[in-house]
């Protein structure tokens, strides 16, 4: 079966991680920012100025991410003494501000100013700085590494937009589009709870291209998805876009947006847990 042998050979490199993480120590403390952004530092035991890596969640998400799996990539950094900044974007979790005022302008601040607080950060080492971003957040992750190239020395995406309106469109209709630009907010329903949006975030999500911003991005890059997800569209065009070096996509076979995190019996996340963490051992 096509893909057989890579995902079985990461399997054997996940069982040795995660062995290892939990003998790892790591202090973890709840840091709010200058901007209100609340976040987790994590900072691996007996590492002075540490690579540290900024965790970037997806759309109305949450810094832990979906079954705890940026907490779970925190814990697989610090077992390669790499500290890390999973943040709460402004309007969800712990930060202040509302949801409502979310567009693609305020969370790419938010970045920016993690990004401060990390340079200033004396337990870790700013010329050693990753980003990581899943789902909306990976073009967040995007554009952040683009801008900020003196900085960002590596990037890795799951199942990342490729294109903020189109991504978007196919997540919650045009429909709702067309209701925001009328009504000038709209609801988007999640079921067990519901997320009011303005007509501002629908109209950012145009203002920023991503093809170009990764075509820019010098740094290492890694673009992961699964070939069930749209994201996978994008991996093999952006990575060979990039003048990044070093450089690597990696769609998985058979898994989903969430590579199956919630399934007890066939989690596929946890092979991309320990490859990112092998990742920004090796480019940080």
């Amino acid at each position: 079966m096509r893909g057989t042998k890579p995902l079985a050979a990461m399997l054997v490199a996940v069982v040795a991680a995660f062995s290892s993480i939990g003998a790892a120590r790591a202090a973890e403390t709840v840091v709010t920012l200058e901007s209100g952004v609340a976040g987790t530092l994590s900072l691996p035991d007996g590492v002075a100025k540490a690579p540290v890596v900024l965790m970037l969640h997806g759309f109305a998400g949450s810094r832990d991410e979906v079954a705890s799996m940026y907490k779970r990539e925190a814990e697989a950094l610090a077992a390669n003494g790499i500290a890390s900044l999973r943040i709460d974007f402004r309007g969800f979790g712990e930060s202040d501000g509302s949801a409502e005022d979310l567009t693609v302008d305020s969370q790419l601040a938010d970045a920016t100013s993690a990004l401060a607080y990390l340079k200033a950060n004396d337990h870790v080492d700013p010329a050693r700085l990753g980003v990581l971003g899943f789902s909306l957040g990976g073009g967040i992750a995007i554009l952040t590494a683009e801008q900020n190239p003196a900085l960002v020395k590596s990037l890795v995406t799951w199942s990342s937009v490729g294109d903020f309106h189109k991504d978007m469109v196919g997540d919650v209709g045009q429909k709702t589009f067309d209701k925001a630009a009328k009504a000038g907010v709209a609801v988007i329903d999640f079921g067990n709870h519901q997320l009011v949006l303005k007509k501002d975030f629908f109209d950012s999500l145009d203002k920023f291209q991503l093809a170009p911003a990764i075509a820019r991005y010098h740094g290492a890059y890694l673009a992961i998805a699964g070939s069930d997800d749209f994201s996978a569209a994008y991996v093999e065009p952006f990575v060979a876009s990039a003048p990044a070096s070093p450089k690597e996509a990696l769609v998985l076979p058979g898994e989903n947006h969430i590579y199956h995190a919630l399934s007890f019996f066939r989690s596929g996340v946890e092979p991309v847990i320990a490859k990112t963490a092998d990742w920004f051992a090796k480019t940080l």
